[in-house]
């Protein structure tokens, strides 16, 4: 295998490669082809690791706030002066499509712009007079150590839905790339070295589940982040609620499309294309199934049809492709065995994506074509489960409430779009539908960056949401301050308002306060 990829681990500001550790092979997913191998760390690398990161953390939370933007900033302007090569590192081995994968690493640097409002967004709050000569003071503080977990599809937006706000923040950060994409991640930690970083505050290690069973073991640890599934979700949840560590996790996803009667064709068809088939539909806020009134079911089913078997599909480095494929063979199975579940369970498929015609040089790659279903009814495994892949079902509802009835009764509540021209329909969906992010006439109701993003129920796995203001409200905590304001010995004055002092001392009186008087 010419020119092997050897992925390293990043801690304390060098690249180190463990001999005795073993490693897993990684696959360019367009061709099929091995490209390298990363490790699979051992705890005691993650143990040291940690620690770096500990000891990254004792001095970092000491630097002025303004002196940690700047780095940020510098990590955010290395991000635009090498775009291309970080979307091309996404485009290897996730093979998400070379414009997709610039649009996330766009996204990802406005992001960091956000990120770099950390003196008004961590500013804290003053209460005066609370008391006679009282007030009350909310600091907002950093914690120490946090570990984060990115999952194959977003190697990008996920680092910078964590790291630039919890190091903003004066916190330090342990980050483990998924095992199937951490090209993305050897160049980021490459440019947040070159742009002076100190070494420590941002660690990367690569490995399985074992590395996070090794982070909940340690005090310095206090938190655990994760982008993944809700099954993942819940069981980190629970062991790091054993052991009184935050949590931030975002967990899976079933996402409607709703076009009522008065939807505009054109571009509920556009949206419901990008939508389904952007990222290979390996992506959370995807659409997964387009409910549709009576009034325009066929044509919607027609016109889908028509527009999906335009889409190109080939290898992710190809201009001319719209659709790259899946992550990996396993994936390609796994999705292949749902649409034959659809077939099984009577819905019909109007578009097959299986066997796509692919060039001769992507013979041996994961590739699934753009597939629908019409005559989805939602007992059907296929309208339950996220299929994650560019599979579509289409189903008939009633009207609004129909399709809200069918969005509440969902265990998972990401995101859910509607098509409409009436205003009414869009309040009532806004108000009503029981996820925790809308889109109105639009297909991917990703909020922008001073936004927060999660959804809610299963969705979202505890309280906290990523990016915007509440990107920071998980990496810091609140220390609330009582201090009474007394004037230099000697030259204390009588306070009428006290009252005597002996009936404090004494606990003679009415009434004692419980709290600072």
């Amino acid at each position: 295998m010419a020119d092997s990829i050897r992925i390293k681990n990043l801690i304390d500001g060098e690249w180190l490669v463990d001999d005795n550790e073993t490693t897993v092979a990684l696959y360019n997913p367009s061709t099929g082809a091995q490209i390298g191998e990363a490790p699979m760390s051992s705890a005691a690398t993650v143990e040291a690791a940690v620690k770096s990161s500990h000891a990254a953390y004792l001095k970092w939370c000491e630097v002025p706030i303004g002196k940690r933007v700047s780095y940020i900033f510098a990590i955010h302007t290395a991000m635009q002066n090498n775009l291309e090569k970080l979307a091309e590192s996404i485009a290897i081995d996730q093979a998400k499509h070379i414009s997709e994968a610039r649009g996330e690493v766009q996204r990802v640097i406005e992001i960091m712009e956000m990120a770099c409002n950390a003196p008004s967004l961590l500013q804290g709050e003053t209460l005066a007079h609370i008391a006679p000569g009282i007030n009350g003071r909310v600091t907002r503080q950093p914690l120490g150590v946090f570990c984060g977990v990115a999952p194959f599809n977003f190697p990008a937006l996920v680092f910078g839905w964590f790291i630039p706000f919890a190091i903003a923040a004066g916190n330090s950060f342990v980050f483990k790339p998924s095992m199937k994409s951490p090209l993305f991640m050897q160049e980021m930690g490459q440019l947040m070295l070159d742009a002076g970083l100190p070494k420590g505050v941002v660690n990367i290690v690569h490995g399985e589940r074992e590395v996070a069973e090794t982070w909940y073991q340690m005090r310095e640890v206090a938190g655990v982040c994760l982008v993944g599934s809700s099954p993942t979700a819940k069981s980190i949840a629970e062991a790091c609620g054993r052991v009184a560590k935050k949590t931030m996790l975002l967990g899976g996803a079933k996402n409607y499309l709703v076009a009522l009667e008065d939807a505009q064709i054109d571009l509920l068809i556009t949206n419901i294309i990008q939508s389904g088939y952007g990222s290979a539909g390996q992506r959370c806020l995807a659409s997964s199934i387009i409910a549709v009134v009576p009034e325009l079911y066929d044509q919607v089913v027609e016109c889908v049809v028509e527009a999906a078997q335009k889409i190109s599909v080939g290898d992710a480095m190809d201009p001319d492709v719209f659709m790259g494929p899946v992550i990996s063979a396993q994936a390609k199975q796994r999705i292949e065995a749902c649409i034959e579940s659809g077939i099984e369970s009577g819905a019909r498929l109007v578009l097959d994506g299986r066997n796509p015609d692919i060039p001769e040089a992507n013979k041996n790659g994961y590739f699934i074509g753009p597939t629908i279903f019409a005559d989805v009814t939602p007992c059907m495994k296929i309208a339950q489960v996220e299929i994650f892949g560019p599979v579509l079902s289409i189903m008939k509802i009633n009207d609004l409430d129909d399709a809200l009835d069918l969005i509440q009764k969902q265990p998972t509540g990401n995101g859910a779009c509607l098509f409409t021209q009436n205003m009414y329909y869009a309040e009532k969906f806004m108000a009503d539908a029981d996820v925790g992010m809308v889109g109105i006439n639009v297909g991917v109701c990703a909020p922008h960056p001073y936004m927060p993003f999660g959804g809610i129920k299963e969705s979202l796995v505890g309280n906290n949401k990523v990016q915007g203001k509440e990107g920071y409200d998980f990496f810091t905590q609140n220390k609330v301050s009582t201090i009474r304001v007394a004037a230099p010995a000697g030259q204390l004055a009588a306070d009428a308002s006290v009252g005597d002092p002996t009936e404090v001392a004494t606990g003679k009186g009415d009434v004692r306060s419980c709290t600072a008087s």
